[in-house]
């Protein structure tokens, strides 16, 4: 693998959990540790009915996406596994992306697209294939466009 990295990741973006009743998962979150609910997200495509939450403030909060499948019998199945997804903030998507391709990542289809929260995103495939020999190791990763302010906080610190 080539040392010439040309992107960085800027940190956590995001934890996602599933669970068949997302109310269980606001008991513990938001009613017992007392995480905010700061949006909610509905897509029939994606199968997911959840509540996003965010730990900390400013440019380094980091979500914690709630969810529960639409229906259980569809896929995907957003409660299979329960720790769903990481999400890790990159300061360039698009030549992440294709930087890691073509070290041999394998990305899950739908290519870059709009998430929930309203950042560009893509995903590492929890597997490998012949075709692409590295994947997440049994983790679905997502990553996700950093926005400026995100940058620019990291920049100053790191």
């Amino acid at each position: 693998m080539s040392d010439a990295r040309p992107f960085r990741v800027l940190g956590l973006q995001q934890i996602a959990i599933g669970a068949l009743d997302k109310g269980a998962l606001r008991r513990l979150w938001v009613d017992t540790l007392g995480v905010e609910v700061v949006s909610n997200y509905q897509s029939e495509r994606e199968n997911v009915n959840e509540d996003i939450a965010r730990l900390g403030r400013g440019p380094f909060a980091v979500e914690v996406d709630l969810m529960q499948p639409l229906d259980a019998a569809k896929s995907p199945k957003v409660h299979e596994p329960a720790l769903n997804h990481v999400g890790l903030w990159v300061d360039d998507l698009a030549v992440a992306v294709a930087w890691l391709g073509a070290q041999g990542v394998r990305f899950a289809p739908g290519g870059i697209r709009r998430g929930a929260s309203g950042h560009d995103v893509a995903f590492i495939h929890p597997k490998a294939n012949a075709e692409a020999p590295i994947g997440g190791e049994g983790v679905l990763i997502e990553l996700v466009q950093a926005p400026a302010d995100v940058i620019a906080a990291f920049n100053k610190v790191g």
